[in-house]
């Protein structure tokens, strides 16, 4: 069964501040984390068990939680790689 994506208000601000391109490797990316949230390629994130990130192409990263019970995946941080970890 499907997980419902949800983008925190944060996420959804990064995500349409983005070009275009990246958006739309980020959306195919979110459509295949809907599938399977812990799809290969997926980590969680050193000293954050709630979190797991997954590189969508190689400049930007998507951070996200599972809540299992709900099949839902939250969307917390949308950005540049070198930027995503600040204020986590």
């Amino acid at each position: 069964m499907a997980h419902r994506i949800e983008l925190t208000p944060k996420a959804a601000d990064e995500f349409r501040a983005l070009p275009c391109p990246a958006q739309a490797r980020i959306l195919r990316w979110l459509n295949l984390l809907a599938e399977d949230p812990r799809r290969p390629g997926t980590k969680q994130l050193a000293g954050r068990p709630d979190l797991r990130r997954v590189h969508a192409g190689k400049d930007y990263v998507i951070v996200f939680s599972v809540a299992e019970k709900r099949l839902l995946v939250l969307v917390v941080r949308v950005a540049h790689r070198k930027a995503v970890y600040r204020g986590l």
